[in-house]
């Protein structure tokens, strides 16, 4: 009797990474693998990685090191995604038991890496395809989220900022054809999801390698599938935001009210120095544009505070931006540098402890921002796409179509299922969630 082959699979980042997993999780049952919840009773144990963050590849050599032990114990390691294009064969030296490391355009050659790897190999490598013209596209995606169906259109980065690690562990840009990606999204409505999410570094730079569609016809395609009551998209790029994206966020009622435009800084010199090829005035115009459309669109952003050469009046430049957009939401960061990066060879000059101060101040006054914000809410009824409980709080979790978090109660004994809808008057406003009951 064969044994039975079983794998664990740990995702570290990005939805990017998280719908990764789905597709690989896909392939690795489609070969015949069962999934299990513990590394200890897995065959094959598998890191996806993420190289965005501070130290994110000591977290995956931490997380490795735990569990080294299992080695002796007949188990297996993989490592993916970004760390692994990123770090490449190194990783064989720094923790020798792994067996096999791929990056994310390799992985449509899993089938014929895992036969390698039941074959007894102990070094195999997916690094050579950063440059594919391909995408990585499967017919054995398992969905894990039970509420969102993710689409990826758009691989890689041609963008090269001077701080990001992207393009060159992700590749160059390659989009995928609208067909393929309306055929997908027929599929995910087909399975029972009614909310889709476009994936892409830059998700907004698709170009339709079939010439049909722009990506704002495209949203407004996707957003015309039978069933399909939502649509987001993640991440865009200044540069590639068009007025026509606002448009079709106006015209087609099931497109989010919501658009996540990272500004990164609000200094002209240093977005030079970051080598983001627009102004704080460019990006303003189009927050215009934004705040110009007929319904209210939220707008998110993310910040980088202390990147090499800023100044305390850069910074205050970003805090003015940030008091005159007036986000729905911040992600702030400290600077640190990635590797293989151009920023790495600037002067990096500002203490830790002064990159710290810059953060808190934007993070405490985008607090109150959103606490001005979220507040404008208080006595509104809007929909909440159900996503899960807060047993605790006795509380049903969800979001709005402008992508803020609510928590309502709910009179019904059965919680309503996560993907479901519910009509929530909101009770209280909170500078991160709302808070309502359903009605």
């Amino acid at each position: 009797m064969a044994t039975e082959k079983t794998f664990y699979l740990e995702t570290f980042g990005c939805q990017m990474n998280a719908h990764d997993s789905e597709k690989v999780i896909g392939t690795l049952q489609q070969e015949g693998y069962r999934q299990v919840d513990q590394e200890e009773d897995a065959g094959l144990i598998l890191y996806n990685t993420c190289s965005i963050r501070d130290k994110a590849e000591q977290k995956v050599f931490n997380r490795l090191n735990d569990y080294k032990k299992l080695h002796k114990a007949g188990k297996r390691f993989a490592v993916l995604g970004c760390v692994a294009q990123q770090e490449g064969e190194k990783i064989f030296e720094r923790a020798p038991y792994v067996s096999l490391v791929s990056g994310s355009a390799s992985y449509r050659k899993l089938p014929a890496m895992l036969a390698r790897l039941e074959a007894g190999e102990t070094r195999i490598t997916g690094l050579d395809d950063r440059q594919t013209d391909e995408t990585f596209e499967t017919e054995f995606t398992a969905r894990q989220n039970p509420y969102r169906g993710y689409i990826t259109i758009i691989e890689g980065c041609d963008k090269f900022c001077a701080y990001c690690v992207v393009p060159y562990t992700r590749g160059k840009e390659r989009s995928r054809g609208s067909n393929s990606v309306l055929a997908e999204a027929q599929k995910i409505s087909d399975l029972g999801y009614s909310e889709i999410q476009l994936l892409g570094q830059n998700v907004n730079s698709y170009r339709d390698p079939e010439g049909k569609l722009t990506f704002a016809e495209l949203l407004a395609a996707v957003g015309q599938v039978g069933g399909i009551r939502r649509v987001r998209f993640t991440t865009s790029h200044p540069r590639d935001f068009t007025r026509d994206i606002v448009e079709a966020i106006d015209a087609y009622p099931t497109l989010c009210d919501h658009v996540h435009l990272p500004v990164q800084s609000g200094s002209a010199r240093v977005l030079k120095q970051m080598a983001r090829e627009y102004t704080p005035d460019w990006y303003l115009e189009r927050v215009s544009w934004i705040k110009a459309a007929r319904r209210p669109i939220s707008l998110s952003t993310d910040i980088i505070v202390g990147f090499p050469g800023e100044t305390a009046e850069d910074f205050i430049e970003t805090m003015d931006l940030l008091a005159q957009v007036e986000y729905d939401c911040v992600f702030g960061f400290k600077y640190s540098g990635r590797p293989n990066t151009p920023a790495l060879t600037m002067i990096d000059s500002i203490p830790d402890v002064e990159k710290a101060q810059r953060l808190q101040a934007l993070l405490d006054r985008q607090r109150e921002i959103q606490r001005v914000n979220y507040a404008k809410h208080l006595g509104q009824v809007m929909e909440v796409m159900v996503e899960g409980m807060n047993p605790a709080r006795g509380q049903v979790t969800g979001r709005s179509s402008q992508n803020k978090p609510v928590n309502f109660t709910c009179s019904q004994p059965i919680a309503p299922a996560p993907g479901s809808y519910a009509q929530v008057r909101i009770t209280a406003t909170h500078p991160n969630s709302l808070v309502g009951e359903a009605v």
